[in-house]
């Protein structure tokens, strides 16, 4: 295939990441990763309609005895439930699934987090294959292994560590994303370039009308970029015991933001971490980390992109503190953020003093009406 981009992702369950165009049409590529003759399809409303046959086709054609059965929910982080995890076991029973099955979460973040989370759990741990539909999923949660659900007090505190067995990114399902979701993508991309690589930054700055047209050759090198960037953290830290912990890089203000929310009408995720990581840019230069021009520099970015830098007015400093005191990032002797050393160039900070965090919290509030 032309314009094929494959990322490897070691540790103890190696994997690939394949990237490009027309991939759910690659029967071959698709199947490899099959062991058995049992196979869910999990998707959501949106998604489903538009690819899951072509995905079913694809999968029958290189193994004619499959069988496929398909787990659909409502599209939504509100959907990323316990409840929705007890029907995708449900699915699996329905179907029959043996140990050797395999569950293809064709989707956004949302479907990857609780199909990923169903196989871990189903018989002790199924083969999870991401089929990644959205820009974000295809940078971040399709890739690493991390799968988990929502509760009411926070995001993400059930899950599993769940390798997948392969990713397929078909960048081709970018061409019927809604623009909001395409720009929300770009906060996970900007992400790797503060906390890693201050030069793929620079290649941002100078591509961002190129990738909001959606140029193929500037999606397909951003997406390869930011997966080789995390695949290389994932390698040498599977269970988040140390660097990984940088790929959080505004993650703890944003989740808060999404929690605090209620996961209905606000922010999406990659909005949430747009905002969080200007927040976190703002704390590395209170702290005295980072120049004030820097954090400048990431919030001019980010709005480049058409993303949100400021807090939503109606959001409490003090609520969304108290959501960061439960985050599961924080450790036992306080906050811990992912702050900037230098643009670039991250790290893990505990012990954040409150104080800290109230007064940037305090600083990044829309106002309630716009000024006239």
């Amino acid at each position: 295939m032309k314009s094929l981009h494959t990322v490897h992702v070691g540790g103890d369950r190696p994997y690939d990441v394949l990237i490009g165009p027309g991939l759910l049409g690659d029967s071959g590529h698709l199947a490899a990763p099959l062991r058995g003759r049992h196979v869910l399809i999990a998707s959501d409303a949106h998604v489903a309609p538009l690819y899951a046959d072509t995905l079913q086709a694809s999968l029958c054609a290189a193994r004619g005895e499959l069988a496929v059965a398909r787990f659909v929910i409502p599209p939504g982080e509100q959907e990323k439930t316990l409840a929705r995890f007890a029907e995708c076991l449900d699915a699996l029973a329905a179907l029959g699934a043996t140990r050797d099955a395999a569950v293809y979460a064709l989707g956004g973040g949302v479907v990857g987090d609780l199909a990923g989370f169903a196989a871990a759990c189903w018989m002790r741990g199924i083969d999870c294959v991401q089929v990644p539909t959205t820009l974000l999923a295809m940078v971040d949660s399709s890739v690493g292994g991390k799968t988990a659900v929502d509760l009411p007090a926070g995001k993400n505190l059930v899950g599993a560590f769940h390798p997948p067995a392969a990713v397929f990114a078909d960048t081709r399902t970018l061409r019927t994303l809604p623009e909001r979701e395409l720009r929300a993508g770009f906060a996970e991309v900007v992400k790797y370039g503060a906390a890693f690589d201050v030069a793929f930054l620079d290649w941002l700055d100078r591509h961002v009308d190129a990738l909001l047209a959606r140029d193929d050759a500037a999606l397909a090198e951003a997406i390869a970029r930011s997966v080789r960037y995390k695949a290389d953290v994932v390698g040498r830290d599977p269970f988040e015991q140390g660097e990984r912990a940088l790929l959080n890089f505004g993650h703890t203000f944003g989740h808060a933001i999404e929690a605090e929310q209620g996961y209905r009408g606000g922010l999406n995720h990659g909005e949430a971490v747009a905002v969080g990581m200007v927040l976190a840019a703002r704390l590395s230069a209170r702290l005295g980390m980072i120049a004030t021009d820097d954090a400048g520099r990431l919030r001019e970015l980010l709005a480049r992109f058409g993303l949100p830098t400021a807090l939503p007015h109606g959001l409490d400093p003090q609520a969304l503190l108290a959501r960061m005191r439960l985050d599961k990032k924080a450790a036992a002797h306080g906050l811990r953020f992912v702050l900037l050393d230098r643009m670039g160039v991250a790290r893990v900070a505990s012990g954040v003093p409150e104080a800290a965090v109230l007064a940037v919290l305090g600083e990044a509030t829309l106002p309630a009406h716009p000024p006239l």
